[in-house]
């Protein structure tokens, strides 16, 4: 479910946003003048969204370096996978 808010909102409720965002760990859209400005999220699932987003990044590099016939040992991958899920952890934890 989206939760779009007017902007007036945060000022007016900022602590029902913030438990929605928390309780829901979805972000809500704020509008002003009905039109979209701001959206705001929970500190947790912003760094889960973040981590993500590296996460997909080194699988998108990783798939070009394989068209690109840049290819690996199996050592070299095992070792490289390692050090992209602690630093996915890490951003979760963080």
């Amino acid at each position: 479910m989206i939760n779009i808010k007017p902007s007036a909102a945060i000022r007016k409720n900022y602590n029902d946003i913030a438990k929605l965002c928390k309780s829901t760990g979805q972000p809500v859209f704020l509008t002003k003048n009905g039109e979209g400005d701001l959206v705001v999220m929970d500190i947790n699932t912003y760094a889960q969204r973040e981590s993500m987003l590296r996460l997909r990044e080194t699988l998108l590099q990783a798939e070009a370096d394989i068209q690109n016939g840049r290819v690996y040992t199996v050592d070299e991958t095992a070792s490289a996978m390692k050090k992209v899920i602690a630093e996915t952890l890490d951003g979760q934890r963080g």
